[in-house]
């Protein structure tokens, strides 16, 4: 299964599946991050956590424990 957390800086990924349940589901789904979503990685952090992305035209900082989340393709 590969992962949001496992891209480097400047690729962009397509969301194929949202892991997690409940309110950590819906919190990223609020997000804008859903199935077919394109996904830009724009900085990551010295350590990985957090990553700053561009989701929908606008960006977002993700926490590594969200990203690993994030099925891509």
């Amino acid at each position: 299964m590969n992962t949001l957390n496992n891209v480097k800086c400047g690729e962009t990924v397509t969301v194929i599946k949202l892991h997690g349940e409940g309110a950590v589901k819906r919190r990223i789904m609020d997000m804008g991050i859903t199935k077919g979503t394109e996904i830009f990685i724009r900085k990551v952090a010295p350590l990985g956590d957090p990553m700053e992305v561009n989701v929908r035209g606008y960006e977002l900082s993700l926490r590594k424990a969200d990203a690993e989340m994030i099925e891509i393709q």
